[in-house]
């Protein structure tokens, strides 16, 4: 049996059936207390049921309109957990990883002013798949893991290390220390990312869709490539463009 975190420690939800799976898996000495919508037995959250049992979680009954209220509305599926809150990582965990990390493949996410926590959900998603050693964003003005990024993000935030920095100009610049090629998404550059030689150490940097990147961080890329699309499309959902850089870096450097 776990035994919980003290009761002074700020709290988070999360929601989901595969969400709340993997917050199982994951960091089950973090949860507090747990429930499920009244009268669904279905073998998901049977399952479910039991993994909290066995970690010693007791699992409460409630109504819909409780679990609603809980997750201000969200696709809870009948089930919610309440977990002690996990901070965002920092910059010294992100040095820490890099100094650490012998591999020459290493592939990091950046995005450089998303908002949209539905957003911020799939691309981790995205990034959980291709193998992302962690997705940096900058601490203002950025989307944060929220309950609704989390379920979106449906398990990744489990798995992909979320870092939050002061000052993301500085942490472009200490990827570089590291032999970290860093590339920018910009539609208005000619250079295609399938033309372009991607390096075995990459960090892809994602703008917002309103904006793009900001200057500072354009000026900090070592390369601008874009994603060809066909005649009178702008651009790509933010999440999608993601998963579409991130997996040709994969399909250069696989996993096998």
């Amino acid at each position: 049996m776990y035994v919980k975190e003290k009761k002074s420690k700020s709290r988070e939800i999360v929601y989901g059936i595969n969400t709340v799976m993997s917050a199982i898996e994951a960091s089950p000495e973090k949860i507090t207390a747990a429930w499920i919508v009244k009268g669904r037995e279905d073998k998901r959250i049977i399952q479910i049921e039991k993994m909290l049992e066995s970690i010693g979680i007791r699992v409460q009954t409630a109504m819909r309109h409780f679990l609603d209220e809980k997750t201000d509305g969200g696709v809870h599926q009948g089930i919610v957990l309440e977990l002690v809150a996990t901070p965002p990582k920092d910059e010294h965990f992100l040095e820490e990883l890099l100094e650490n990390t012998q591999d020459e493949n290493m592939l990091f996410l950046i995005l450089d002013g998303v908002t949209d926590p539905r957003n911020l959900g799939a691309a981790m998603r995205s990034a959980w798949a291709a193998g992302v050693k962690a997705v940096i964003v900058p601490k203002d003005k950025s989307a944060s893991m929220t309950p609704v990024a989390r379920k979106t993000a449906d398990g990744a935030a489990e798995h992909v290390p979320f870092v939050a920095v002061t000052n993301l100009s500085r942490t472009l610049e200490l990827l570089k220390e590291f032999n970290v090629e860093v590339i920018g998404l910009a539609g208005e550059t000619d250079k295609s990312i399938y033309d372009y030689d991607l390096q075995k150490r990459t960090a892809i940097v994602m703008g917002s869709e309103e904006a793009g990147m900001r200057h500072l961080t354009r000026e900090k890329c070592d390369a601008l490539v874009k994603i060809p699309m066909a005649a009178g499309v702008e651009s790509l959902n933010v999440s999608v463009a993601a998963g579409i850089a991130l997996y040709e870096y994969v399909r250069i450097f696989s996993f096998e």
